[in-house]
């Protein structure tokens, strides 16, 4: 155990020192240990707001705010929102055609979720959300009738879960649910590090009649601690650019629609 944190701890310094490296770089850095190893400690310290993965790779949390205090003082979401700016735009816009008036609607909290709440057109509709900022951007939407569940507030993530939000979820019909996830592979599907966020995602998406699933490409084959859906859980996958052959046979052979 003690040489697992060491490790973990000399691959967080690595990760400090050079802002942004490969997942190759860092297997050549510590020969030691199997690839899968460090993809494991990178989960670890992703997990815990250290470091933020990219496709193929990991940036340090203090490059996007060289200003950030050894105790990390600034908020996981208002780094993942720096992050691929334009693909969460691009990826909302494909969501847009989606949304319905004179609908129930779930909207998930996160970045990408928010790019598509700052489109959303004035219609009559309810918008449910666990988010506090999204709610908070739907609100100057006079004809939109927002509802946010009760429960415990995640400074991270600006979202709400808990046995409350559960509660509430249950008395309510979902038509559509826009949700969105951290990671996703074929093996583990769509995951997230927190299990109250995870159990209340997967709550909605039990209610839901269809899930249209937000996801940038940078999150697609990594793994995080709790899973919130399989594939065929939803119905639409929304992402930036074109996936993996393999992977898009896959998705679509399951009847799911792919837009990218």
């Amino acid at each position: 155990m003690i040489m697992q944190q060491e490790r973990r701890q000399a691959i967080l310094s690595t990760i400090d020192e050079y802002g942004e490296i490969s997942l190759a770089e860092l297997c050549s850095l510590f020969p030691d240990v199997s690839s899968m190893t460090v993809r494991r400690d990178l989960t670890e310290l992703e997990a815990r707001g250290s470091i933020i993965r990219t496709k193929g790779g990991a940036i340090s949390v203090r490059s996007i705010n060289p200003s950030l205090s050894s105790k990390g003082e600034e908020n996981e979401y208002s780094l993942r929102a720096r992050l691929n700016i334009a693909q969460k735009k691009s990826i909302a816009k494909k969501a847009l055609q989606f949304v319905q008036k004179d609908r129930s609607i779930y909207f998930d909290a996160g970045s990408t979720i928010m790019a598509l709440a700052e489109l959303v057109p004035n219609d009559n509709m309810t918008i449910i959300t666990n988010g506090i900022n999204v709610a908070q951007a739907l609100v100057s939407n006079a004809n939109i009738n927002v509802m946010v569940p009760a429960g415990s507030v995640n400074r991270n993530t600006l979202s709400v879960s808990g046995s409350e939000s559960l509660a509430f979820i249950d008395k309510i019909n979902i038509e559509l649910a826009f949700m969105s996830a951290s990671a996703f592979s074929l093996e583990a599907g769509f995951t997230v590090s927190n299990i109250n966020e995870a159990e209340l995602k997967r709550k909605v998406i039990s209610r839901a009649k269809k899930t249209i699933m937000l996801l940038d490409n940078s999150k697609i084959g990594k793994d995080l601690l709790f899973t919130l859906a399989d594939i065929d859980q939803i119905h639409v996958l929304i992402t930036d650019s074109p996936l993996s052959e393999e992977l898009s046979e896959f998705i679509l052979k399951k009847g799911i629609s792919l837009i990218y």
